[in-house]
């Protein structure tokens, strides 16, 4: 990769770090529902009015609108808003690999690699060695990996899109998830008057989940995708619960235990170990739902890979 690309790389991945520490803070002004129903309505609109039709078939955008954007973030901000650290999330949240490979070989039939199974079984180890201190906060936690379940599904209906433009996929998707998320909102006990009391710390939240995080991210990692193929672009992936970890210690004074340390290194671990061998037609460690077509050069194929 050219210098300016792994620079490229290594922001996108830091930026989707710091998107912890940032969604810690919206959820300070905001009830999670509220919260991811601004965050996608703001992605949506006025974008989608600019990018074009869909180049995908509306059943996949629909689908990962409705599980990437309603399920996951919902799961995620729900999780966050009862107690979990925002470091341990961007950790946590990386179980996405597990349930992306067992998705593979439920809903495609692929069968996976004994590396990959070993890489597995190193990112369950360290998730669960996570949960060992979550004491009170195990709901929180739960709610965590239900983030990652719903994650890997919508990394199996990306994958099927297989979306030539990734700016306009997550525009679209936005659009999607928008809808339900307004919806369940008002018919959920949430406090709407956050709303009354919006000031420029909320209002830079969520500009930064919305604009940066999501779209910003996603149009330079889908370039990434596109120039150099996902066995290429995939493991800087790991670098976001460095950044993630490094920043709520930071910014948010998070603690870092050696349970922690112990339990991210097997989780980066065993996602590595999953990419240094992929199956024929994916990853269990993308870090982005975000596949091509074709071949490029450094590219396999299609590709998995999704962005918090």
């Amino acid at each position: 990769m050219r210098p300016r690309d792994i620079g490229i790389a290594v922001a996108v991945t830091a930026v989707w770090g710091f998107n912890f520490v940032v969604i810690q803070t919206g959820l300070d002004h905001f009830p999670p529902l509220l919260f991811n129903a601004l965050r996608f309505s703001l992605a949506a609109f006025p974008a989608v009015l600019f990018v074009g039709r869909p180049q995908v078939p509306w059943r996949w955008i629909i689908a990962v609108g409705l599980i990437l954007g309603v399920t996951k973030f919902s799961l995620l901000f729900a999780g966050m808003a009862a107690g979990m650290p925002a470091g341990l999330s961007s950790l946590v949240l990386q179980s996405q690999a597990v349930f992306t490979l067992g998705f593979a070989v439920l809903l495609l039939r692929e069968r996976p690699r004994p590396v990959q199974l070993i890489g597995l079984l190193l990112c369950v180890a360290g998730v669960a060695l996570v949960a060992t201190r979550m004491g009170t906060n195990l709901g929180a936690f739960l709610l965590i990996v239900g983030a990652g379940a719903a994650w890997g599904l919508s990394n199996i209906a990306t994958r099927k899109a297989s979306p030539p433009d990734t700016l306009r996929f997550m525009v679209w998707v936005s659009a999607v998830a928008s809808g339900p998320l307004i919806l369940l909102t008002l018919a959920s006990s949430e406090d709407l008057s956050a709303l009354r009391a919006i000031d420029l710390e909320a209002l830079g939240a969520l500009a930064y989940v919305a604009l940066i995080s999501t779209l910003a991210a996603f149009a330079g990692w889908g370039f990434l995708l596109r120039v150099y193929g996902a066995s290429t672009v995939a493991p800087f992936s790991m670098l976001v619960p460095f950044f993630g970890l490094a920043s709520a210690a930071l910014f948010l004074g998070e603690p870092l235990h050696t349970v922690d340390i112990v339990g991210g290194a097997l989780v980066v671990g065993g996602v590595l170990l999953g990419l240094s061998l992929r199956l024929p037609h994916d990853s269990c460690g993308a870090r982005d739902p975000l596949p091509r077509r074709g071949r490029r050069p450094g590219g396999q194929g299609r590709q998995l890979r999704r962005p918090a």
